[in-house]
């Protein structure tokens, strides 16, 4: 049996609800505690009454500098620094392209791929000035790889997600500082809901998915928490796709739906 010791002080984007929810569970449970960045200030105080001491909620946005910042002087000052940064918050507001406002372009890129930036340079600063190294999972998505009719700006930004963490692992090496990115395929999320409860859309995805079902949030937790961990200590720079095989079944067109 393979033992591995999971990051103890992460900060987890998007940890009220879904996959980042999941995530901070899953770092508790290990015996970790959380500074849950988020939104959704209700979410947020449900699951910090579940966790108690371990989830420390933060609302406000990925996309803020001074909110970043002092998510990071937060994790400092309460949890003694940062070991972990998971950037699983994102958004999408879709549309085809010729129909695609410059303000929901701007809000899907700067949620799914200027967060991600904001908060590896925040935390990646606090980590080298620690000494001790880190790791970071970025959750990109798997249309990163495949297009997503009425998704262009959300597939782009994923896409800049991939290479941003292949750049961040590159840069931050030298100071021991671990980069790795997960693409999930679809799951089962409050921001997938448009997906999920349109029938016509899940009889295609079922239809060309391998395992023919959505991914529940814990199973891109294990694997997020894995690539942070030590028994993840040579892997860096790399994607991991956990998508139950819709990549090599074949993504369904969407442009009847939208």
């Amino acid at each position: 049996m393979i033992e591995y010791e999971p990051p103890r002080r992460s900060i987890v984007t998007g940890a009220a609800s879904g996959i980042g929810l999941a995530i901070a569970e899953t770092l508790i449970e290990g015996g970790g505690r959380v500074l849950a960045l988020d939104l959704d200030k209700d979410a947020l105080a449900e699951a910090a009454a579940r966790f108690g001491d371990a989830y420390l909620p933060l609302d406000g946005s990925v996309t803020d500098v001074s909110t970043v910042a002092s998510a990071v002087g937060t994790a400092e000052s309460e949890l003694g620094g940062v070991d972990g940064l998971f950037n699983v918050a994102g958004g999408l507001r879709p549309a085809p392209i010729v129909e695609l406002t410059e303000d929901d372009w701007d809000f899907t890129i700067d949620v799914v791929l200027r967060g991600v930036f904001l908060c590896t340079k925040y935390v990646a600063r606090s980590m080298i000035a620690a000494g001790a190294g880190g790791a970071v999972v970025n959750i990109s998505s798997v249309n990163a790889h495949m297009p997503l009719y009425g998704g262009s700006a959300y597939a782009a930004g994923k896409s800049g997600v991939e290479m941003f963490g292949r750049n961040a692992a590159l840069e931050l090496a030298r100071h021991r500082i671990r980069v790795n990115t997960i693409l999930p395929g679809l799951v089962d999320t409050p921001m997938a809901a448009f997906i999920l409860e349109n029938e016509g859309i899940m009889a295609e995805f079922d239809a060309n998915a391998v395992l023919k079902r959505p991914a529940q949030p814990r199973e891109l937790a294990a694997p997020a928490v894995f690539l942070a961990s030590s028994a993840a200590s040579y892997i860096t720079g790399t994607e991991l796709v956990v998508d139950g095989g819709y990549e090599i079944g074949g993504y369904p067109d969407l442009s009847k739906y939208l």
